[in-house]
């Protein structure tokens, strides 16, 4: 199955700004390029953090807030800083969540979602900036044409298994799959469900296949094992 990789989706071509430009320069760009976040670099293109709208807002969320140091915890004394922040460099979040181009979109995905982040900076080996990845990437690839996410289907999933897909009927209507047709054994059909989810621009998958052979009993009440797609099994002593 072809797999989807953060290099295949990202933006490679990433705006950036310096520690020290400035706050309204800084608003200004996020406004006319209309993106969320930028990355903060040194000269090397080192990611140091990310400046993002919420950095900015600091500004005006404790404009009127009155100084009580003594009871300030410690998201209030952050939020603080940061509106009294007036470069990149002060305004800043550090250090940024990053990732690599070889990490799944699948990975992505999640990173962002535990970091509650929307973009996110790409660096390679040398933690150098190499692209950006948005959830609108990520979320761009469920825009795929039905024709091309049948092909992947084919292609990417059955032919991987070694399934002939003229034994199957694939039909892809708004990223919905149904798959129908018969196969030797109900594991290889779970196998089949289970790696079309996985195919990137799948909404879902309504399962018709049906099977001449019901291996999966046998496959949770003994010790069995096998290549999860050969119908041949040894069996094991247990430990």
């Amino acid at each position: 199955m072809k797999r989807w990789y953060v290099d295949d989706v990202m933006t490679r071509e990433v705006v950036t700004v310096a520690p020290g430009m400035g706050y309204k320069d800084i608003a200004d760009l996020l406004v006319r390029r209309s993106v969320s976040a930028v990355p903060v670099v040194d000269a090397d293109r080192h990611v140091l953090g990310v400046v993002s709208e919420a950095d900015l807002l600091a500004k005006l969320e404790y404009a009127d807030r009155v100084p009580r140091h003594l009871l300030a915890t410690r998201r209030l004394r952050s939020g603080r800083q940061k509106a009294a922040g007036d470069t990149a460099g002060e305004l800043m979040t550090a250090p940024a969540v990053t990732i690599r181009p070889t990490e799944t979109v699948t990975g992505a995905a999640r990173l962002m979602e535990a970091a509650r982040i929307k973009r996110m900076p790409v660096v390679d080996e040398q933690d150098r900036l190499v692209g950006i990845v948005s959830r609108r990437d990520l979320v761009r690839l469920y825009t795929r044409p039905d024709d091309e996410v049948g092909q992947a289907v084919a292609d990417g999933v059955l032919r991987s298994l070694w399934i002939d897909p003229a034994l199957l009927r694939i039909r892809v209507r708004a990223g919905v799959v149904t798959m129908s047709g018969q196969l030797d054994r109900r594991s290889l059909a779970e196998i089949v469900v289970a790696f079309t989810k996985a195919t990137p621009g799948v909404v879902d998958v309504v399962d018709e296949l049906t099977y001449d052979f019901d291996d999966t009993g046998a496959t949770s009440s003994g010790w069995y094992h096998a290549h999860p797609f050969s119908a041949e099994r040894e069996q094991l002593e247990p430990h």
